[in-house]
């Protein structure tokens, strides 16, 4: 069963994951491709001065492109499953809902965080390259937030797609607007340093959000 309901997401969502995750190799490309330009045409030291002195954010480019590969592949993977009520027909395969939703969600979980993980140890390496391991350890700290406001993303426009009241739906998109405005405060090089544990725990506790709506399913609101 595991394995059907594998595939049937990654027959959805390969080829947006793909695409998605060249554009985000692109992006990391390009911030380096700008980096190496400005050391070549400046005095090194003078660069990183701007980075750790000036609050130079050579990465900025890279901030909201974890979030909306997360808010895409979300809404190609669960958007089919309102469509005429699809989701039913999900439900009523011989497994408990919940677990159904759970291996909906770990499939986006698992495969966002190879996507992410390529972009993000791509950055890093490419970092490691050009800049000191001072900067490159704040950068981290710094760009953290983003892949985990893509996670955030996912979650919670799952658990807003496939809520079928709309008085609920509503409420979610609100709060989870508001919510995603914590992995975007702005930030010295490494400011995120004493927030970052948290942030993670933060994310791993939404990442149950979509039982909620499986709990109204269950009480025949759908």
């Amino acid at each position: 069963m595991f394995k059907s309901v594998v595939y049937k997401e990654w027959i959805k969502t390969k080829w947006f994951l793909i695409i998605l995750t060249f554009i985000g190799l692109l992006a990391v490309g390009n911030i380096f491709l700008k980096v190496q330009h400005n050391i070549a045409f400046n005095d090194a030291n003078k660069y990183w001065y701007l980075i750790l002195f000036q609050n130079h954010h050579y990465f900025k480019s890279l901030k909201f492109v974890p979030l909306f590969i997360g808010l895409l592949i979300a809404l190609v993977q669960y958007v089919p499953e309102i469509m005429d009520k699809r989701i039913k027909l999900t439900f009523h395969l011989p497994i408990n809902e919940n677990k159904i939703l759970m291996m909906m969600l770990g499939y986006g979980f698992i495969t966002l965080l190879a996507s992410y993980a390529l972009m993000f140890f791509a950055f890093v390496g490419l970092s490691n390259q050009v800049l000191p391991t001072e900067i490159v350890q704040a950068t981290i700290s710094s760009i953290t937030p983003w892949f985990l406001a893509g996670f955030a993303a996912y979650f919670l426009v799952a658990l807003v797609v496939l809520e079928a009241i709309w008085k609920y739906r509503i409420a979610y998109f609100v709060a989870a607007s508001a919510f995603m405005l914590f992995y975007f405060e702005s930030s010295i090089p490494g400011g995120y340093n004493l927030i970052n544990l948290k942030l993670i725990l933060l994310t791993i506790a939404i990442s149950i959000s979509l039982s909620f709506s499986a709990y109204r399913f269950r009480k025949g609101e759908m």
